[in-house]
């Protein structure tokens, strides 16, 4: 049976005629005894105070730890995602650059081949005009005097800018 601190200190014992107790020491130990267990007391109720500030601070704590591995799962999945998103957009900037790279290479080449050709046609522009001039060289030798070193030196002049006529 538990008794609280009040009840022990209006507690009386039972007195006897014969076998009666010292009333004033019997009162000064139950005094002790009524200060120790309200001092156990307190002390028994402080704890189940604290016990539950701990239990709500417990189950705030364990809330906070199933938000923090939310956002930690969360956190990964989302630097998982622009991991990959980063890696797709590489591959496809990767990939475009590759295209723009065969696309410039195809025109140079194209490019390369039409002045291969514009170089060829001019050559043999060029080598049909020096045809042609030497053809009439060729028959002035027959027909005229005027020897070929002297014919030669005239056009030789001519082309260096000045006229054939200063020349002679």
């Amino acid at each position: 049976m538990a008794l609280t601190p009040v009840e022990i200190r209006h507690l009386t014992p039972p007195r006897t005629t014969f076998r009666g107790y010292k009333t004033t020491a019997t009162d000064h130990l139950l005094e002790e005894i009524a200060a120790s267990f309200e001092d156990v007391w307190r002390e028994r109720a402080d704890l189940a105070d604290k016990v539950e500030q701990l239990e709500t601070d417990l189950v705030r704590f364990r809330e906070l730890e199933s938000l923090l591995r939310t956002t930690l799962v969360s956190a990964e999945q989302a630097s998982a995602h622009t991991r990959d998103q980063a890696r797709r957009e590489a591959e496809l900037i990767l990939s475009e650059a590759h295209a723009d790279a065969r696309e410039i290479q195809r025109r140079a080449i194209a490019e390369n081949d039409r002045l291969k050709r514009e170089s060829r046609r001019l050559r043999l522009q060029l080598q049909e005009a020096l045809s042609a001039f030497e053809e009439p060289a060729a028959v002035q030798q027959d027909g005229e005097s005027e020897t070929t070193a002297e014919a030669d030196a005239d056009e030789e002049r001519s082309w260096y800018g000045r006229p054939a006529a200063d020349a002679a």
